[in-house]
């Protein structure tokens, strides 16, 4: 079968319609119910019951989803893994979000290449969807992420329980920095602090908003193992009675690739996660 047949079937289960599988996929939607027509007919079946709110799975496209993803993951795991580079016999490749860079995957890939000889090692960091679209399609084996997606076939499994924060730089508390750590932090967020809700300043990836803190003032949210040096030094301090959030790492990975490879690492990754080390996140240049 056609593994384009596939990945079409996935993204339109994946989107809810015919119309954001086609923009997510780049093709129009007439190529899209071409495809389904064409794999509908391949199964003998009707896997879609298209409506004014999009397209809904039958009874036989409920069941077809897990086979779909196999075709696809083999498929991807294939290209990844071949050619093997000269001196392998395995490969391993893992991800992981910006803000998990340093330490933690740092030192997880060290790990990795120390202890797992003979295998290729590949780290991806990037943004959470890409991580597991990337995970969904078998290009990586296992994602550390904040706010995993529930996928058939995925397992996820709370790695590191972590909190943010409220901290400012006691020279300049203000302005108060947005920080954004995701759509059940700005709900929980918006919740309890409505009026620093719109805040004048902005920012998307905590290391860099971390360090407009240090260098020009200002409060915000950060996690706790990250800013426990700069309190420890005086460079920040606790914002007195602001309220904190839960922020849990996650590792997520496919139930059907599940190795003694893969366990190997993820207790590498425990090992890792046990040992002291600094989180401060610090930009120090190497020259």
């Amino acid at each position: 079968m056609d593994i384009e047949l596939a990945r079409t079937f996935l993204e339109i289960t994946r989107g809810g319609s015919f119309i954001a599988a086609a923009e997510r996929l780049h093709v129009t939607q007439t190529a899209i119910t071409a495809r389904v027509q064409k794999l509908e007919a391949q199964l003998g079946c009707s896997l879609f019951v298209r409506n004014r709110a999009g397209a809904r799975l039958t009874a036989n496209g409920e069941k077809f989803i897990g086979y779909a993803s196999q075709l696809v993951q083999s498929w991807e795991a294939a290209r990844r893994d071949l050619p093997l580079p000269e001196g392998c016999d395995s490969s391993l490749a893992v991800g992981g979000e910006m803000s998990l860079c340093n330490p933690l995957m740092l030192s997880w890939v060290a790990e990795l290449r120390e202890r797992i000889p003979g295998h290729a090692i590949r780290a991806e960091v990037g943004e959470n969807g890409y991580l597991q679209e990337r995970l969904e399609l078998g290009l990586l084996d296992c994602v550390l992420v904040y706010h995993p997606s529930y996928w058939p076939g995925l397992q996820v499994e709370p790695v590191l329980e972590e909190r943010l924060i409220q901290v400012r730089n006691p020279a300049k508390p203000e302005p108060y920095v947005y920080v954004d750590w995701g759509e059940p932090f700005r709900q929980r967020h918006d919740a309890a602090l409505p009026e620093r809700a719109r805040a004048s300043l902005a920012f998307n990836l905590g290391p860099l908003a971390l360090q407009y803190l240090l260098q020009q003032g200002g409060s915000g949210y950060f996690r706790s193992r990250v800013v426990e040096h700069y309190l420890a030094s005086g460079a920040l301090e606790r914002v007195p009675q602001a309220p904190e959030f839960s922020y849990p790492i996650y590792l997520v990975y496919s139930r059907e690739r599940d190795s003694q490879v893969l366990r190997q690492a993820i207790g590498l990754l425990h090992d890792v996660l046990a040992r002291p080390s600094d989180w401060s996140q610090r930009w120090d240049p190497m020259i």
